[in-house]
This record gives C-alpha cells, structure tokens and sequence, in this order.
C-alpha cells in the first residue's frame, strides 16, 4: 500500500509563502489522483487542491491564485506552493490519496504577523 509523508510546513507572516512536499512510497503512484486537505482547529477537514493523474488541477476558490498543486510522478512527489500566505490559512495540511483511506501524518503551517 502506498504511504505518505508530508514535509515543509512552519510559521510564517502574512504575505510569506512555504511549499509543502508529499513523498509517496510504494507502487502506481503516476496513476493516483493526488490531494491536499486542510484541518483548523474546530473546523472539519477540507480540499484545498487535487491534481489527477494527467496533471488536471482543481482548487477551493479561497486559494485560487494563491496556491500551485504540482507533481513529479518520476520521484514520485507531490507539492503544493502557497504564495500570499493569510491568517485564515493556518491549519494542519495532510497529503491524501483521493477516493481511497490513504492519509499523510500532516504538517502544521502557521500564518501570523
């Protein structure tokens, strides 16, 4: 089964920007439609960005234009590039395995002046 593991998050000013890395072991991970999700404290869980096997993207409309899902099926990683960071962004971000039960351990990033 595939794992994941989340890397790159930290604090940052409004304004800043942080790329968060997915790293995904296993096999057929070119043929996965790949995730990011976000939790806040008190919040549910929410799609941020997804990017399916052909490199088609979809964003929630509060981080269109700011944020950049990307991948690289030959090292098998997923990104995602957060430019023009706000307060309402801080959360735990997890990398995720669309349709499946497939999560990262998360990686907490933090937006503050």
């Amino acid at each position: 089964q595939v794992q994941l593991v989340e890397s790159g998050g930290g604090a940052v000013q409004p304004g800043g920007s942080l790329r968060l890395s997915c790293a995904a072991s296993g096999s057929g991970f070119s043929a996965l439609k790949m995730a990011w999700y976000r939790q806040a404290p008190g919040n549910k869980r929410e799609s941020v960005a997804t990017i399916a096997k052909g490199g088609t993207t979809n964003y929630r409309p509060s981080v269109q234009g700011r944020f950049t899902i990307s991948r690289d099926n030959a090292e098998n990683m997923v990104y995602l590039q957060m430019d023009n960071l706000k307060p309402e962004d801080t959360a735990v971000y997890y990398c995720h395995i669309e349709w499946t039960d497939v999560w990262g351990q998360g990686t907490q990033v933090t937006v503050s002046p």
